[in-house]
């Protein structure tokens, strides 16, 4: 908007005028941009925060989410790899459980141990599971593989990401449960075992093994009728941390853990892309159990350092595994307040 300045006092007088105009059109128009600007975000966020009943629900009052020792769960990603590679059936495969079994040695820990029958041959399988008791009744398992790919068997592929990160991620988990009776639902971590495809490229009848025998175990036994929720982790050190989005997880635990990344700052992380994911949690899905995996399927450009010998520690990063530990716990406080 423009105006023309007159001389002598009326000229004066009209200018005041015309600035008081400009003024005020101008700080309305500020007014409705910085509504504008916020309307969509807003939007976003109500659409976000109420995209199920169940989600939302959630209380406001709860405690801050247990700490994590992010470089301590790192240590253990590298004690883990310096086994080596860990197939089924080799002596670094053994060394791995008994590693696990030293840090759980005070936990109270079920071995469920099994054979299978393969295209390469028969194989022992063992699935470790670690039990921290709550006050209300229900279980929530988060799960993790531990074995690494059988056709990479003669490389040097060494699993940091895939297999090593979790496995250490969970462990730090079981040093923040230990101890105390949990506020809320009991919570058992799991170290599936044969996760891995016995070829490659991905050969789903040759492969989740250990979560299939649990799944069929646990719905047996009943055990099944009692699990609030199945949390899988898997490939979450990476360095460039973006966690998916699952077609096949269950809708409403997943945006509950999208809002406790939400309420720690770490949303960015999270659910950028949605992609389909056959991954251990499939056998809890199809018996109806809440389920939601937790993996960055993005390793490297085009996830070119996936089932490869660069899948390696220098790819990883604590602040990664603080992220995914510290979210994790979030929501399992989250469903036991629920």
């Amino acid at each position: 908007m423009t105006f023309s300045r007159r001389a002598g006092r009326e000229g004066r007088f009209s200018t005041a005028i015309a600035l008081g105009l400009i003024l005020s059109l101008t700080l309305f128009a500020c007014a409705r941009e910085k509504e504008a600007a916020a309307a969509p975000a807003e939007t976003a966020s109500s659409m976000s925060d109420s995209a199920t009943a169940d989600a939302a629900a959630i209380p406001a009052d709860m405690s801050p989410a247990p700490s994590f020792d992010s470089a301590r769960a790192m240590q253990y990603v590298k004690e883990i790899v310096a086994f080596g590679p860990r197939p089924l059936g080799s002596a670094n495969h053994k060394k791995v459980e008994d590693y696990l079994h030293a840090h759980l040695k005070d936990d109270s820990v079920e071995d469920d141990a099994f054979m299978i029958d393969t295209s390469e041959g028969k194989f022992p399988v063992r699935n470790i599971i670690a039990k921290f008791p709550g006050t209300r009744d229900g279980i929530i398992v988060i799960a993790s593989h531990y074995d690494t790919n059988w056709p990479l068997r003669n490389t040097t592929y060494i699993g940091a990401n895939d297999g090593a990160s979790s496995s250490a991620l969970l462990l730090e988990i079981a040093n923040q449960l230990r101890g105390k009776k949990l506020d809320g639902y009991t919570v058992w971590l799991l170290w599936d075992d044969a996760e891995e495809s016995m070829r490659l490229p991905w050969y789903d009848p040759e492969a989740l093994y250990g979560v299939r025998h649990l799944a069929k175990k646990w719905k047996d036994d009943g055990t099944i009728k009692q699990m609030k929720a199945f949390i899988l982790e898997d490939m979450i050190g990476d360095a460039d941390l973006n966690i998916e989005r699952d077609e096949d997880s269950t809708p409403w635990l997943e945006q509950m853990v999208y809002q406790a990344a939400k309420r720690l700052g770490y949303q960015s992380h999270f659910f950028a892309r949605t992609i389909p994911m056959e991954d251990d949690h499939i056998p809890f899905v199809q018996l109806g159990v809440p389920s939601a995996d937790l993996i960055d399927f993005d390793y490297g450009y085009n996830n070119v350092f996936w089932h490869t010998t660069q899948d390696t520690v220098d790819k990883l990063s604590p602040k990664s595994l603080e992220i995914v530990g510290t979210v994790t716990l979030e929501t399992v406080q989250m469903l036991g307040k629920k």
